[in-house]
């Protein structure tokens, strides 16, 4: 009897332990990119189709590239070459729309806005990740109010419709596309909201289309989508990271994830503002960023799966002494 009841807690033990945590099973836990052909990460975009996936690119004229990496390993798993846009100028964005459509922003003028146009290029996300060539659609691109450097692109999760934000140090503005995007002619993008405060790198959409995140290098600031007519609802901080380029919402709503630039750079999560169980618009503090540190190296241990361990662990503790005192 006492043997068994040992060998039951053991068991029980071992199992609360070997529980991972959820978001560990989403692909949110964050992750360095190991390729090394990406070394300027300058956009990215969670998979719709296939969970844990993030596609990225390099910056500038790398080439028409797009890379499908495993949030579990860090590792490339596909690389598609875009056919049917010519010769890529400037690299910076990355988006997912309906229908499982990637939408890649060529619209970085370094140049200081120079450029009277720019480019978008559309393409299906493949069922199957492998390394293939892909023909994207190209349309090109300019502003109602002249030309400007750009490197913020999203695409609305319902309505399709594009939307871009200027870089600026000032702060600058979100520009709504044409309601369908003509590959035939120019398409023109007009200004509808001021995006103050921040010189924008990059930008993401909520999953619901209900929220919006713009980071800058080293902060970010979240808006209610309100149709277009953003209405900023707080500053968030952001991962301690180098020279911050990208951003996204995970597949499924619940975190923001962070990249930047450079050889291995890392993607590192936060909780999405508005989410149930989220920050609502406040950054991780250092002893959650330990915590996050700490549960990746013990394999996505997390705080709750150790309050649980624990809780059988003393129960079956009892139940033994107790045993022992009655014999």
């Amino acid at each position: 009897m006492r043997r068994s009841l040992a060998l039951l807690a053991a068991a029980l033990l071992t199992g609360a332990l070997a529980v991972p945590t959820a978001s560990a099973a989403d692909g949110d836990e964050g992750f360095t990119i190991k390729d090394p052909r990406i070394t300027e990460s300058s956009g990215l975009a969670a998979s719709r189709r296939h969970p844990g996936i993030y596609w990225t690119h390099n910056d500038s004229d790398d080439g028409a590239y797009l890379y499908a990496v495993d949030s579990a390993t860090g590792e490339t798993v596909a690389t598609l070459t875009l056919t049917g846009v010519g010769r890529p100028r400037d690299v910076e964005a990355i988006s997912i729309g309906p229908g499982n459509q990637i939408y890649v922003g060529d619209i970085g003028d370094n140049l200081g806005g120079t450029w009277d146009h720019v480019w978008i290029y559309q393409l299906p996300e493949p069922e199957e990740l492998k390394d293939r060539t892909v023909r994207a659609t190209q349309y090109v691109v300019r502003y109602s109010d002249g030309a400007r450097d750009a490197e913020s692109l999203v695409v609305h999760p319902k309505t399709g419709r594009v939307y871009i934000i200027d870089k600026n140090e000032a702060g600058g503005h979100l520009y709504e596309g044409p309601a369908e995007l003509s590959a035939s002619g120019t398409n023109v993008f007009k200004s509808i909201a001021p995006v103050a405060d921040l010189e924008a790198t990059d930008a993401a959409l909520s999953p619901d289309g209900e929220r919006l995140v713009v980071r800058s290098y080293f902060g970010s600031l979240a808006y209610d989508w309100n149709g277009g007519r953003i209405k900023r609802t707080g500053r968030l901080g952001v991962p301690s990271l180098g020279q911050g380029e990208s951003v996204t919402y995970t597949a499924d709503g619940t975190k923001v994830m962070f990249g930047n630039e450079g050889a291995q750079s890392t993607v590192e999560p936060l909780d999405a503002p508005g989410a149930s169980g989220g920050s609502g618009g406040s950054s991780k503090s250092p002893s959650a960023e330990g915590s996050t540190s700490q549960e990746k190296k013990s394999g996505g241990f997390s705080a709750g799966t150790g309050a649980i361990a624990a809780v059988v662990a003393c129960a079956l503790l009892l139940g033994l002494r107790r045993l022992r005192r009655r014999g």
